[in-house]
C-alpha cells in the first residue's frame, strides 16, 4: 500500500515536473529566443507518448491565446472602426497633399540641380585643395632633395668632385630617408654608386694626367731646382769670398798676371742675371698643377679607397721613376745629355718632396729614402758607365760640375748624397786621365814643334817674355850683353806652362767637393806627379826614340830636361801658393820631376850612344874587303876613312854647342867624351867581330897588312882628341885588343907570345888564345888552298910545321882556360 502510495507521489511530481518544462518551452517559443533545438530535446525524453503529449499542450496554450485576440479584438473593435473612418476621410486630403507634395519635390528637384552641380565643384575644388596642399607638402619634402641633387649635377659638371661627394653624403643621410618611398628617389639611390664609381674614374684619370704631366715638366722642374740651388750656392761662396782677409794668397802670378778663375766670372755674371730675374724665379707649383692629386687623394679618402690611391701613385711614381733612372744611349757624347738626365730626376724627387710635405700619408720619408736609395745606386751605375765613355776632360769637368749641383739640391731637400761625392773620387781619377791623355797630345805637338836649338833673345822685353813663362836665372848670362841665346829650346817654357795648366785644370775638378785644403794638395801633387813621371815621361821617351832626332837634338833635349828638373821646385811652390798648405807638412806628398828628367836625360844618352853606334854599324856594312889578296892597297880602306870623318864632324858639333853655363858646359863635353869612347869601342868591337865572322873561312896576310892600315887609321883619331878632356892615351886603349892581335900576326911573334903567356907584363897581354885560334886556322885554311909559301919551298915545311905547332900550343891553351874555367 505504501509501495503504490509511494508510486502515486512519483508519478504525480513527474507530472508536474513536464508541465513545468512544456511551459518553459512555450515562453521561449513565444519570446523567439532562438536556438529552440535545446528546449525541444528536452519535450523528447525517453517517457512515452512525450511527443503527443506535448501536441496537447501546445493545442491548449495556442487555444488559450486565440481567446485573449479575441478578447482583445472585442475591446478595440470600436476605435478600430473608429480609426478607419476617420481614415478614410482623411483620404482626400492625402490625395491633394500628395500632388502638392509631388510638385514640391519637382520644383525643388529643379532647383537642386544647381546646388548640386556648385556643391559637386565645390567638393571636387576641396578635393583638389586637399591634393594641392598634400603635394606641396610632400614637394616642401622633396624640393631639397631635388635641390641636392641638381647640385650635384652641377658639380660634377664643373669637375668639383670632392664638394659631390659630400653633396652625396648629405643626401644618403639626411635628405633621401625622408622621401625614399617616392620612385624617382630610388632612382637617385640606384644612381649615387654609379655617380660615386664615375668620379672615381674620372679622378683616377686626372691623376694619370697629372703623372703624365709631371713626367713632362720633370725637367724644367729639376733645373729651375738646381739653377736655385746654384745661385744660391754662388752667392754664399761670393759672400764668403768677399769676407776672407786671406782671399788671394791662393792665387799665382801666370804670365807676369793673376789670372781671374772662370768660375768667379761664371758667378758674376750669375749674381749678375740673379737681380736681373730675380722675380723670375719659379717653384715646382708654379709649374705643375698639383690640384689633381689633391682632389683625387680627398676623393678616395672620403670614399674609404684610400689605400688603393696610395698604392696606385707609390706604384706608378716607382715606374716613372724607373724612366727617369734609364739614361739615354749617347747621354755621354754632350753634357746637356747629362744635364737632362739630372734635371729629371731632381725633378721627380722635387715632385715627391713636395707631395710629402702637402699631403698626409700619400708619401712618407721611408717611402721617399727607399725610393731614393734605389734611384741612387742607380744613378751611380749609370754614370760609373757613361762616364767611362768620356774622353774630353772639359765634358768630364762639366759632369762634375753637373754631379755636384746635382748633389746639393738634392740634399737641400733632405735626400743622403754622400754616394755621390764618393763617386766624384772615382770620376776624378778619369778626369786626371782624361787630362793626362789630352796633355799627352799638347806635349806632343810642343815637342813636334820645337826646333831644338837654343832661345835666341834680341833684347831686353824678349828675355823677360821668356823668364816670365819659365823660372830661369843665370848670373852671368845676365851679364852678357845682347843679343845672346837661353841654353834651353822653345819647348821648355812651353812645358812648365802646360804643367801650371794642367794643375788648374786638375784644381778645377778639386773645387766644390767639400774637401779639406790638405786633401785638395794631395789630389794636385799626386795628379801632378802621374802628369810627369807618366805623361812626359812617356812623351820624353818617344820623342827620344823617333828616327829623325838627330845626336844635336839628343843633346838638347838634355840641356831641357837639366831645365826642366830644377824647375820642379818652383811648381812645388806653385801648388803651395794655391793650396797654402806647407811644403813641411807632414803628410805633404813630392814631386817626382827629379826622377822623371833623369830617367830622361839616361834615355837620351844612351839614344846617342846607340844613334852612333848604328851610324857606325851603316859604315861598316859597306865594308869590301877582299880576304885573299896577296898584298895591301898601301892606304886604309874608304868606307873607315868615311865613318872617321863623320865622326869627327860629329864630336865637333858636340864640342861648340852654345854652353853659357858651366854646369851645361861640363855635361855637354861628359856626354860627348862618353859617347866618343862608346863609339870608338863599338867601332873596335865590331872590326874584331868582322875577323871573327864564322862565315870568314879564310884570310891572307894581305889582307891582314890592310886590316891593320884601317886600324891605324881608327888609332889615329883616337890620338887626335876629338873630343877635350880624355887624359893620355885613353882613347886609344879602346883599340888596344885590335892592335895587340893584329901586331902578333905581322910581327909572328908567336914564341914572345907563348912565352909570356899569363904574365902581367906580357907584351900580348890582351890577346885571348881563342882569338888567336880562330884568325890563325882561318890563315892556315889560306896557306892551304893558295900556297902562299911556294916561293919559300925550302921553307914550306918548316912554316907549315911551324903554324901547326902554334895551333896545337894554342888549342891546349884554350883547353886549359876551359877546364879552368
Amino acid at each position: 500500500m505504501a509501495r503504490k502510495s509511494k508510486l502515486n507521489l512519483l508519478e504525480l511530481y513527474s507530472e508536474e515536473n513536464k508541465d513545468q518544462i512544456y511551459e518553459n518551452v512555450f515562453a521561449e517559443i513565444e519570446s523567439f529566443e532562438l536556438p529552440l533545438g535545446t528546449s525541444l530535446r528536452s519535450v523528447y525524453d525517453d517517457q512515452p507518448n512525450a511527443h503527443q503529449r506535448f501536441m496537447e499542450k501546445l493545442d491548449a496554450c495556442i487555444r488559450n491565446h486565440d481567446r485573449e485576440i479575441e478578447k482583445m479584438c472585442n475591446f478595440h473593435h470600436q476605435g478600430f472602426v473608429d480609426a478607419i473612418t476617420e481614415l478614410l476621410k482623411v483620404r482626400a486630403d492625402a490625395g491633394k497633399l500628395k500632388v502638392q507634395v509631388t510638385d514640391t519635390n519637382r520644383r525643388l528637384q529643379d532647383a537642386g540641380k544647381e546646388v548640386i552641380a556648385q556643391t559637386e565643384e565645390i567638393i571636387r575644388c576641396r578635393i583638389q585643395q586637399r591634393n594641392i596642399t598634400t603635394v606641396v607638402e610632400k614637394l616642401q619634402l622633396c624640393l631639397p632633395v631635388l635641390e641636392m641633387y641638381s647640385k650635384l649635377k652641377e658639380q660634377m659638371n664643373v669637375k668639383r668632385y670632392y664638394s659631390a661627394l659630400k653633396t652625396m653624403e648629405q643626401l644618403e643621410n639626411t635628405y633621401l630617408p625622408r622621401v625614399s618611398q617616392y620612385r624617382f628617389c630610388q632612382i637617385m639611390i640606384e644612381n649615387l654608386p654609379k655617380l660615386r664609381e664615375e668620379i672615381k674614374e674620372i679622378s683616377m684619370s686626372d691623376l694619370k694626367d697629372f703623372l703624365e704631366s709631371i713626367r713632362k715638366h720633370s725637367d724644367k722642374i729639376g733645373e729651375t731646382a738646381m739653377k736655385q740651388a746654384q745661385q744660391q750656392k754662388t752667392f754664399n761662396t761670393v759672400l764668403q769670398k768677399q769676407n776672407n782677409v786671406n782671399y788671394g794668397k791662393n792665387m799665382y802670378v801666370i804670365n807676369g798676371r793673376v789670372p781671374e778663375p772662370k768660375y768667379e766670372i761664371t758667378s758674376k755674371r750669375t749674381l749678375e742675371e740673379e737681380d736681373e730675374h730675380e722675380e723670375e724665379v719659379l717653384t715646382a707649383h708654379d709649374l705643375v698643377d698639383f690640384s689633381p692629386v689633391y682632389r683625387c687623394l680627398h676623393i678616395y679618402s672620403v670614399l674609404g679607397d684610400g689605400e688603393t690611391f696610395e698604392n696606385y701613385y707609390r706604384k706608378q711614381r716607382r715606374k716613372q721613376a724607373r724612366l727617369v733612372l734609364q739614361p739615354q744611349s749617347s747621354m755621354h757624347e754632350t753634357v746637356e745629355g747629362y744635364r737632362r738626365y739630372f734635371s729629371q730626376i731632381v725633378g721627380f724627387f722635387v715632385v715627391e718632396d713636395h707631395i710629402l710635405h702637402v699631403t698626409q700619408g700619400l708619401v712618407t720619408r721611408a717611402y721617399t729614402d727607399e725610393l731614393w736609395n734605389m734611384a741612387l745606386s742607380k744613378i751611380i751605375a749609370v754614370l760609373r758607365t757613361h762616364s767611362s765613355y768620356c774622353t774630353d776632360p772639359d765634358l768630364v769637368l762639366e759632369l762634375k760640375n753637373l754631379i755636384v749641383v746635382f748633389a746639393d739640391t738634392l740634399q737641400g731637400y733632405g735626400f743622403p748624397v754622400n754616394r755621390l761625392f764618393d763617386l766624384l773620387f772615382e770620376i776624378r781619377d778619369q778626369y786626371n786621365e782624361t787630362l793626362l791623355k789630352k796633355w799627352t797630345g799638347l806635349f806632343r805637338d810642343i815637342f813636334e814643334a820645337d826646333n831644338y836649338s837654343p832661345i835666341p833673345v834680341a833684347n831686353e822685353e824678349e828675355y823677360k817674355i821668356v823668364i816670365s813663362k819659365f823660372p830661369f836665372q843665370d848670373p852671368e848670362l845676365d851679364k852678357q850683353s845682347f843679343p845672346k841665346k837661353l841654353p834651353m829650346s822653345q819647348s821648355v817654357p812651353q812645358i812648365y806652362i802646360q804643367v801650371k795648366e794642367f794643375i788648374y785644370a786638375s784644381l778645377k775638378f778639386s773645387e766644390s767637393l767639400h774637401r779639406s785644403s790638405t786633401e785638395i794638395d794631395d789630389m794636385l801633387r799626386k795628379s801632378t806627379n802621374l802628369l810627369l813621371t807618366r805623361t812626359l815621361s812617356s812623351c820624353l821617351q818617344n820623342l827620344i826614340k823617333k828616327p829623325h832626332i838627330g845626336l844635336t837634338e839628343l843633346v838638347q833635349i838634355i840641356i831641357n830636361t837639366t831645365h826642366l828638373e830644377q824647375a820642379c821646385k818652383y811648381l812645388e811652390d806653385f801648388i803651395t801658393n794655391i793650396t797654402n798648405i806647407s811644403q813641411e807638412t807632414v803628410h805633404t806628398a813630392r814631386l817626382y820631376g827629379l826622377s822623371t828628367f833623369k830617367d830622361a836625360r839616361h834615355a837620351a844618352e844612351g839614344e846617342i850612344y846607340t844613334k852612333l853606334n848604328q851610324k857606325i854599324d851603316e859604315f861598316i856594312q859597306l865594308a869590301d874587303y877582299d880576304w885573299t889578296m896577296s898584298e895591301p892597297a898601301g892606304r886604309a880602306s874608304g868606307y873607315l876613312m868615311d865613318l872617321i870623318n863623320f865622326l869627327r864632324s860629329t864630336f865637333q858639333v858636340f864640342t861648340h854647342l852654345p854652353n853659357n853655363n858651366n854646369d851645361h858646359a861640363a855635361m855637354s863635353g861628359k856626354v860627348a867624351q862618353t859617347a866618343c869612347m862608346s863609339a870608338c869601342q863599338h867601332l873596335s868591337t865590331t872590326l874584331m867581330q868582322m875577323l871573327l865572322d864564322s862565315e870568314l873561312k879564310q884570310i891572307s896576310m894581305g889582307a891582314v897588312q890592310q886590316f891593320n892600315l884601317d886600324v891605324i887609321q881608327c888609332e889615329l883619331f883616337a890620338s887626335s882628341e876629338p873630343v877635350p878632356g880624355f887624359h893620355g892615351d885613353t882613347l886609344q886603349l879602346a883599340f888596344i885588343d885590335l892592335r895587340q892581335l893584329l901586331d902578333l900576326f905581322m910581327v909572328w911573334d908567336w914564341s914572345t907570345y907563348l912565352a909570356d903567356y899569363g904574365q902581367p907584363t906580357s907584351k900580348y897581354l890582351r890577346v885571348n888564345p881563342s882569338t888567336a885560334l880562330t884568325l890563325l886556322e882561318k890563315m892556315k885554311e889560306t896557306s892551304k888552298k893558295n900556297n902562299i909559301f911556294a916561293q919559300f919551298r925550302k921553307n914550306d915545311r918548316d912554316k907549315q910545321k911551324l903554324i901547326e905547332t902554334v895551333v896545337k900550343q894554342l888549342r891546349s891553351l884554350v883547353n886549359g882556360m876551359s877546364q879552368h874555367t
